[in-house]
């Protein structure tokens, strides 16, 4: 496979090595000439007639959901509710649900296993998380409890559907709502039987469906036993998956809606009852979890997540964004049509200089408002609103493309790199797991935590805290995988297709496209 061409980050990986993972973030649809006619034709007489149906349908939801919850008190929904509203309104919600999806063109809901009951698995973990469309398995498993951003109380429609369904409510913004998350879900899971499942998609937004997402340790903090359920669409043209980078919404439904008939597999593993060591390691049992489903799945368990608003992935021992903040600097200064290397980047090594954003327009000779905050952006600020002037002497080397790949980690070891105590022996200046993060989440858009763990991994072989200059290039310059990845990144001329859908995304010139996000 020639570089540049699509597939599975073949440019990252020297020859041989292992085969490389696929790229769960990218999803395209390819029409041959027979399909795009089809679709033609279909969405322009069943999709708008099912689309309009739905939604009519979606509407005759609300007095059910409605229903459910008048009148009752804040503290009466802290319990499940039972009788007449539980018969009447969580029968009619789930015929009502059923038929959406039917006139959307689910036809069949096929069933494999057994569903646990609430007593033998108190949560249930569905995966892959692919579409908008997954909450269809709410219907197998009688509409469980789910988990839910609390912004989406405010949707006409779904904020209804939320409070009837007594979801559990986090907020993205508040750690504090994220530890009362944590204490709800342990105290409904604990409930012995009283409150019903609760299901969560624990890889917490949505893929392409070639691999597994990292499972977040939410659904497996109470360490009670959980139920894998895992959700495929069968059909021979994938119109479903809505990931990071791929047809949007409006098309995903159209798409879809346009097919005479879409299957969904819904299969019930049996249940996982975790250790002892599990029980009080939620992150281990998150990652034993997603290995036993994704082996039922046959496709790979990837440590790839969304941290922030960027999906990042697993190359080697690097996790590296897919898009680091480094190429939408790029993009803004060429937009400005302003050279890095024009620019007078006299940082001090080792010291770190705070500048403000009207300092940072004034050296980049930015003037327009709209760019000098979208650059000032790409860095990591402190309390006061400042960045280290490091930050932004490193970044526009790396774009400038001027240097060789050992002459820009030269630089940026000099500029990050430290004299702490005299030691007898052994280089003065190191670089320490700060200056180390922050060149990596810099150059390659890599987690602050996962950086430090990495630095602590490379600091075990020697008595030293950190990396002297060869050790540091040993790592990102003369490492067969992560030499190539910070080739990949950081020369244009080395940087595979963004179009391709398995591919490294392309950095021209220290620009890419400016991609659409998408996240639960």
């Amino acid at each position: 496979m020639s570089q540049g061409s699509p597939g599975d980050w073949a440019p990252l990986y020297p020859t041989p090595g292992p085969p490389a993972p696929p790229n769960p973030f990218v999803h395209e649809l390819h029409l041959s000439r027979l399909q795009r006619v089809k679709f033609c034709l279909l969405g322009a007489l069943l999709a708008p007639i099912r689309v309009l149906l739905a939604f009519i349908v979606l509407f005759l939801l609300w007095p059910f959901a409605w229903l459910q919850v008048a009148g009752l008190t804040e503290e009466q929904l802290q319990e499940p509710i039972t009788g007449w509203r539980k018969t009447v309104c969580h029968n009619g919600v789930l015929g009502l649900s059923r038929l959406l999806f039917f006139l959307l063109g689910f036809l069949r809901i096929r069933v494999r296993g057994q569903r646990a009951s609430r007593l033998q698995a108190p949560v249930l973990v569905a995966a892959p998380h692919s579409t908008f469309f997954d909450p269809i398995v709410l219907l197998p498993c009688d509409l469980p409890k789910v988990v839910s951003r609390a912004e989406n109380l405010s949707v006409p429609v779904i904020g209804a559907l939320l409070r009837f369904n007594q979801a559990i409510l986090v907020s993205r913004h508040d750690p504090a709502s994220r530890r009362r998350v944590v204490e709800e879900v342990r105290r409904r899971a604990t409930s012995g039987g009283k409150w019903p499942q609760v299901l969560f998609f624990p890889e917490g937004t949505c893929s392409n469906k070639k691999a597994l997402l990292k499972f977040k340790p939410g659904a497996f903090i109470a360490g009670v036993p959980v139920q894998p359920v895992l959700i495929r669409y069968p059909n021979s043209l994938d119109t479903t998956s809505w990931a990071w980078r791929g047809p949007g919404v409006l098309k995903v439904l159209w798409l879809t809606a346009s097919q005479p008939c879409s299957i969904v597999d819904v299969e019930f593993l049996p249940v996982y009852r975790p250790s002892p060591e599990e029980s009080r390691d939620p992150t281990l049992y998150a990652n034993n979890v997603q290995r036993v489903m994704a082996q039922a799945l046959g496709i790979p368990a990837t440590e790839c997540e969304f941290v922030g608003s960027l999906p990042v992935i697993v190359v080697g021992r690097l996790k590296v964004a897919l898009e680091p903040q480094l190429w939408e600097l790029g993009r803004v200064l060429r937009k400005a049509g302003l050279s890095p290397g024009c620019v007078d980047t006299e940082a001090a090594p080792g010291r770190s200089r705070m500048i403000s954003q009207e300092e940072f327009a004034r050296q980049l000779q930015l003037s327009d408002p709209q760019m000098v905050a979208g650059a000032f952006s790409c860095f990591q600020q402190d309390a006061r609103g400042l960045v280290d002037f490091r930050d932004v002497a490193l970044a526009l080397a790396a774009l400038d493309g001027g240097r060789s790949l050992e002459e820009l980690t030269r630089l940026a070891f000099e500029l990050f790199a430290e004299e702490k105590e005299k030691q007898a022996e052994g280089p003065g200046r190191l670089l320490y797991k700060d200056g180390f993060s922050t060149i990596l989440h810099l150059l390659l858009g890599s987690p602050h935590p996962a950086a430090r763990t990495l630095h602590a991994e490379l600091c075990q072989a020697g008595a030293r805290q950190g990396l002297s200059l060869c050790e540091f290039q040993d790592f990102s310059v003369h490492h067969p995988l992560h030499g190539k990845l910070f080739g990949t990144y950081l020369r244009p001329s080395q940087t595979p297709n963004a179009s391709s859908p398995d591919s490294a995304p392309a950095l021209a010139n220290g620009a890419v496209q400016a991609p659409k996000q998408k996240g639960d």
